[in-house]
């Protein structure tokens, strides 16, 4: 039996149970089943990947070109694959479906792994198509199921790449210390969980080094509600302005600087004037901060502005001048040589004034003579000289000792035009992907939630040609259910440029509506929240409005049903003279119509 068919049936299994213990095992047994070399593969398989995560490797292969393969291929009429889809709600369980089995069918592991580099290397739409088609032709239906789910990036079988980790440290782990642990190290330092799976094979786990120019996960923080919250998780707080930018992670090694969004996407282009900066640092270093669009006398400006810099692989010099922006850092996670994330917070401020010292940091780009730049290891706001020009800059950080402190910290921070505050423990480490309360952030405004689309629909009016109502969901566990629909709050061009993602990337075309791959995230404010039957998760938001696409989350960062909850039990506990809707509101609130929404 070909073990891509093995694959497939494990695949089946893990769906089979709702128990994480028991998909963790199934999995390792798998594995362990297999040579080095397919289980390698297969642990990316598993985690929802095509590549290892490190790889800039796409497909590039979005849902209706899957589509068009998968109904040509089973030679069923558009009517049959639409009525399957919406049976199983997933183009792979369709293709698993309608796909027909003959004889000669049937796929290696590292085959498949061949053919989606071939494809993900083909120029354009027409030659993917050709080697997704032949690809598919020949798989068996179990196969086509889950190598359709692969390519779009979503197993849909409840299981996770933590899970995957376990797998790997009970497959694997044999007599070592803490073996779980030491696969979740090596594999986020590598970001490649089939050479971690080598390692643990090997027995060399701990020998994992950081990979450059590989983005390590962001730590998140948890909302709090009061000044008094934020003060009573730990007693010893480092204070910041939470700025309404982009998170950034720059990677500098040997002259080359490379920036990172939280999607661990890569945005240098976009932003050229930073690495010219960075460049200037005096060791090998990984830093963690915001990108904000930068304005005069040095105040960050709203986030709409900055919007006008992102996703741009050419940046005029006109626009460099127009909107400057700043990296405000106020993190290292690496620096000469060493990995510094288990450090307390405190020792790598420490590090991170060092490095950014003026004595140390130098401005080399856009024509300008060698400088050194406004950045110094501790600023105040007050020293509004030192951010005269857009460049590099140590974040401000303050301590607070009560809660009317903080209040006063934050009322500033929003007269700066920034959102509110963070709020850190000083001897917390860092812990990339996760989100604990060793790190708070303070806002108000009114309630908002990241959510995925999940479809859209043509508009009215004079946007009766595009793409322009969303219908968006949140994550109950590892599917998403729908909780409102918006049609304001973006620009025309943010429109038709979402126009034309959305058409390539359908999933099921029904004419006025079309449900597409769940890959956009947006930020959504509403007035509150309600129980109700129209919707699967139970809830639907009350006048829902687009504050902003999120470009900067993956879909798997949206929040969850848990969530919804939690604002709708809050909100339901709210004095009724005061609702949740007449909360201080942010700057970006105040701009919701900032767009002619």
């Amino acid at each position: 039996m070909n073990n891509m068919r093995k694959l497939a049936e494990c695949c089946e299994a893990i769906t089979a149970t709702t128990k994480k213990l028991q998909k963790a095992a199934i999995v390792a047994d798998y594995l362990r089943s297999r040579t080095v070399d397919e289980a390698a593969v297969s642990a990316v398989f598993l985690s929802g990947r095509a590549f290892p995560a490190w790889e800039e490797t796409t497909l590039q292969v979005g849902g209706s070109l899957l589509w068009r393969v998968v109904t040509e291929i089973s030679g069923q009429d558009e009517a049959a694959l639409t009525s399957a889809y919406r049976k199983h709600g997933d183009l792979g369980a369709v293709a698993g479906e309608l796909l027909p089995e003959r004889s000669g069918q049937g796929l290696g592991v590292l085959e498949v792994a061949g053919s989606l580099r071939q494809a993900a290397a083909a120029r354009g739409p027409a030659g993917k198509a050709v080697l997704v088609r032949d690809l598919l032709e020949r798989a068996t239906p179990l196969e086509a199921k889950y190598i359709v789910k692969i390519m779009t990036g979503d197993l849909r079988i409840g299981l996770k790449e933590s899970l995957v980790e376990e797998a790997i440290a009970k497959a694997y782990g044999g007599t070592l210390a803490g073996p779980l642990e030491q696969v979740q190290r090596a594999n986020m330092l590598l970001g490649d969980i089939g050479e971690t799976l080598r390692l643990a094979v090997e027995g060399k786990l701990a020998e994992a080094k950081i990979r450059m120019f590989h983005p390590l996960g962001f730590m998140l923080a948890s909302p709090i509600e009061s000044a008094e919250e934020g003060l009573g998780y730990f007693a010893d707080a480092a204070v910041e302005d939470k700025y309404d930018g982009i998170r950034a992670q720059a990677h500098v090694s040997e002259g080359e600087v490379r920036l990172f969004s939280r999607t661990r996407d890569e945005i240098t282009e976009s932003f050229p004037e930073l690495p010219d900066a960075l460049e200037g640092l005096p060791q090998d270093a990984i830093l963690d901060g915001e990108i904000v669009a930068w304005g005069q006398p040095g105040r960050a400006r709203p986030f709409s502005v900055l919007q006008q810099r992102l996703g741009r692989k050419n940046v005029s010099d006109r626009m460099l001048r127009e909107i400057p922006v700043a990296y405000l850092v106020f993190d290292v996670l690496y620096a000469g040589g060493e990995l510094l994330i288990d450090r307390p917070l405190r020792a790598r401020a420490q590090i991170l004034d060092e490095l950014l010292a003026k004595e140390n940091l130098y401005h080399r780009g856009h024509g300008v003579t060698q400088r050194k730049i406004g950045a110094q290891g501790r600023l105040t706001f007050e020293n509004e000289e030192d951010f005269s020009a857009a460049g590099i800059f140590r974040a401000p950080v303050f301590r607070a000792s009560s809660p009317e402190e903080l209040e006063e910290f934050f009322a500033a921070a929003q007269s700066r035009g920034n959102e509110g505050l963070m709020i850190k423990d000083l001897n917390s480490a860092y812990t990339p992907g996760k989100r604990g309360k060793s790190w708070l952030k303070m806002k108000r405004e009114l309630a908002t939630l990241d959510v995925v689309v999940t479809a859209v629909e043509y508009g009215h009016g004079k946007r009766v040609g595009v793409l322009s109502d969303y219908t968006f969901g949140v994550w109950d566990g590892d599917r998403l259910v729908n909780v409102g629909k918006a049609y304001s709050g973006l620009t025309d061009a943010e429109i038709a440029e979402m126009t034309q993602w959305f058409l390539d990337h359908t999933v099921e075309d029904q004419g006025f509506r079309r449900t597409v791959d769940p890959k956009i995230v947006l930020e959504v404010a509403f007035n509150n929240m309600m129980q109700s039957e129209r919707h699967e998760s139970g809830y639907a938001l009350r006048f829902p409005r687009i504050v902003r696409l999120r470009p900067d989350k993956r879909a798997e960062e949206a929040d969850t049903i848990e969530r919804v909850r939690e604002i709708y039990h809050t909100q339901s506990d709210r004095s009724p003279t005061r609702p949740l809707a007449s909360r201080p509101r942010s700057l970006r609130d105040q701009l919701k119509h900032r767009s002619g929404a």
